[in-house]
């Protein structure tokens, strides 16, 4: 499942150099798109957003995860509660 980044904001490079404080406080609750001549130069996102893309990014790399996702995905995964793993010492 793909999402699409959904932008709140979108400002020229000149608006964004100009109110660039203002920007980054809005960003860390919605992304922001900056564009020269009606095209998307640029992204501002929060921290945890980025974070949550790289790690995302890293996960997708691990054919060991992914391998743990498709699994999980068409039912042949399963799982057990925690407390399982005390009673199998």
């Amino acid at each position: 499942m793909l999402r699409t980044l959904v932008m709140s904001s979108t400002y020229s490079v000149s608006e964004a150099q100009s109110n660039l404080p203002r920007l980054l406080k809005d960003a860390a609750h919605h992304s922001i798109a900056i564009r020269r001549r009606d095209e998307t130069v640029a992204y501002l996102v929060s921290r945890r957003r980025m974070e949550a893309i790289a790690e995302t990014l890293e996960l997708l790399a691990n054919p060991e995860a992914m391998k743990a996702i498709r699994a999980h995905q068409v039912g042949k995964m399963k799982f057990f509660p925690l407390s399982s793993l005390r009673n199998a010492r």
